[in-house]
């Protein structure tokens, strides 16, 4: 009997077929063969999904979470902060009820469709809400489907895709997000040859997956999926059928839609409800758009059926010299993040002066990119520094309005003079003013701390999150969930603590700040700091309690800076109560 081949000999025959039929240049790359294998009943039952995701998030949550990272935008922040919380929502209130919505006619999912100019914050936005939820996200392009007809394969793509960003979770996928920009660009002109014929196939390609349908995750013109299901015939004997439903699945669509708004402008004024008025700037043009329904998209090149898949609507605003200013005053934007992390590569700290922030956003709104063309004005103005600091002494750099205005000049006078005690001084105050604003930041969000970590806010706390900002060029999400994981050890540490010695242990709030501190100093957890006492801390409780009687004690800093001081200031408080009551 002829020996069945293993993946590496499968690999390799493919590889070499490929090779012959296509040339040298095509190749198999399949570093990881065999699917997934299930354990029994992983990822079954209507409990289980239902942990999958973050599912109780409520509306204003939602929002409120939206605010702290993007300006602008209340409209489109409040419709996609709803309509993504009732969707999700209403998938939990099947699953608690132990069945699946119902399928067929008249069943209708909150996808949306986005309209706004470039670099207004459509994607980021979408990025956001499913990082927050906890849903696998794609994004794709609908350009390049148009390249390839209306076949559909390429739409389906995406579905696989998800299936990808989930890690091969099939049960996490089904709820998650995918996301299509340029949409506009498959609208049809209403001709009925050339490439509108695309257009318009892509759009019905994209019918039944917004709504839903069954997508077979092994494609013919994938050999590793092909490959995949080789290894599993081989081991089980069985044919192994993969598909994904688009159920539960969100699409959401964006696009400039650049010209709809004469579109909007002539029905309103067919309507004759005050819109007469002649329209002479960009800003009044574009606000009609504010007023876009349905007919006005089909009018546009969409069919009805495609339109009728995407039944709510969001218009984003365009962004504004003061607005693009607040981005970057934010702490939580990742354009200001991620030049820091650039220098701090180099290990150089940099700071931006307040007028320095406005002049760049003054020069980014010249762009006409949105908060793209902020990125693009920073590195024209910084890229000499980025190149040349690096090869000298420097490791402190201000951006100032003379560094934005004159970056060639500025450049020069840092260089002959590192040391100018007028560039520290700025340097220092930049940092203490963005400090502050990092403080206020997480101030603003002290009710988030407390229900998701139980964690108060004191003013040690505070300064320990700003201190990992800047130490670790974090964004201010990432330092606000480190306090509140290291904030959960130390109150994890004292219930294992009183479980395996039988002593009630809590550390006050000043305690738990110095533990919180030391562990950010030494770079490790706050259960280690604990653990470091443990030793001494279980013997000596013991000896107390052995000796007062006493099983509940209340730990403060000075239990933790001088652990013996602190255990015999506890035993002779309790000779003194014992003294007084006799």
């Amino acid at each position: 009997m002829e020996k069945i081949p293993d993946p590496k000999d499968l690999e390799k025959e493919v590889s070499e077929y490929l090779s012959k039929k296509y040339g040298g240049r095509v190749k198999v790359l399949a570093p990881q063969l065999v699917a997934k294998v299930e354990k029994d009943g992983e990822g079954r039952g209507q409990t289980d999904r239902l942990s999958k995701i973050n599912f109780d998030l409520k509306p204003q949550e939602l929002e409120a979470y939206l605010n702290e990272y993007v300006i602008k935008q209340e409209a489109a922040k409040s419709i996609l902060a709803t309509k993504v919380c009732t969707h999700f929502n209403r998938i939990r209130h099947y699953l608690e009820q132990g069945r699946e919505p119902e399928p067929g006619v008249g069943a209708i999912k909150n996808n949306i469709i986005l309209i706004g100019p470039t670099g207004v914050g459509k994607t980021y936005l979408v990025k956001l809400i499913a990082k927050k939820i906890g849903v696998p996200f794609v994004k794709g392009d609908a350009t390049k489907f148009s390249e390839t007809g209306y076949v559909g394969g390429d739409v389906e793509d995406l579905v696989r895709d998800l299936v990808h960003a989930a890690g091969d979770d099939m049960d996490l996928a089904q709820y998650g997000i995918i996301y299509i920009d340029e949409i506009d660009k498959i609208a049809s002109a209403g001709q009925v040859w050339g490439p509108d014929v695309s257009r318009t196939g892509v759009q019905r390609a994209l019918l039944k997956p917004m709504e839903e349908t069954e997508v077979d995750l092994k494609v013919a013109h994938d050999p590793v999926s092909q490959l995949q299901a080789i290894e599993h015939y081989r081991r089980t004997g069985k044919k192994e059928k993969r598909t994904i439903n688009t159920r539960h699945i969100l699409f959401i669509v964006s696009g400039a839609f650049n010209g709809l708004e004469k579109i909007v402008k002539e029905r309103l004024s067919k309507q004759e409800i005050g819109f007469r008025g002649k329209m002479t700037s960009k800003d009044q043009v574009r606000a009609f758009l504010k007023h876009v329904n349905a007919e006005d998209l089909i009018k546009y090149g969409f069919e009805s059926e495609f339109i009728g898949r995407l039944p709510v609507i969001s218009v984003l605003e365009e962004l504004s010299a003061q607005d693009l200013y607040d981005i970057l005053a934010n702490p939580n934007n990742p354009i200001i993040t991620s030049k820091k992390r650039d220098f701090r590569a180099y290990g150089i700290d940099i700071r931006f002066e307040d007028e320095a922030l406005k002049l760049l956003a003054e020069k980014a709104a010249l762009e006409k990119t949105g908060a793209r063309g902020i990125v693009s004005v920073i590195e024209r103005v910084l890229i000499e520094f980025e190149k040349r600091l690096p090869s000298t002494e420097i490791k402190k750099l201000v951006v100032t309005p003379e560094v934005v205005t004159q970056p060639g000049k500025e450049l020069d006078r840092l260089l002959s003079n590192p040391q100018d005690p007028g560039l520290q001084e700025r340097f220092q105050a930049a940092s203490l003013k963005e400090r502050e604003t990092i403080k206020e930041s997480v101030r603003r969000r002290e009710k988030e701390l407390l229900e998701r970590y139980g964690l108060p806010l004191t003013e040690a706390r505070l300064e320990l999150m700003a201190d990992q900002y800047f130490h670790w060029d974090w964004d201010l999400k990432t330092a606000f969930e480190e306090m509140g994981r290291l904030y959960e050890q130390v109150r994890r540490y004292e219930d294992l603590f009183e479980a395996e010695h039988q002593i009630h242990l809590k550390f006050d709030p000043e305690a738990v700040d110095e533990i919180l501190r030391q562990a950010t100093a030494r770079n490790t957890s706050a259960y280690a700091v604990c653990q470091d006492l443990s030793k001494d801390l279980e013997h000596a409780l013991k000896l107390v309690r052995d000796r007062t009687s006493q099983d509940e004690f209340l730990l403060d800093r000075e239990a933790i800076l001088d652990l013996n001081a602190y255990l015999n200031r506890v035993i002779r408080e309790y000779y003194q109560k014992t003294l007084f009551r006799e």
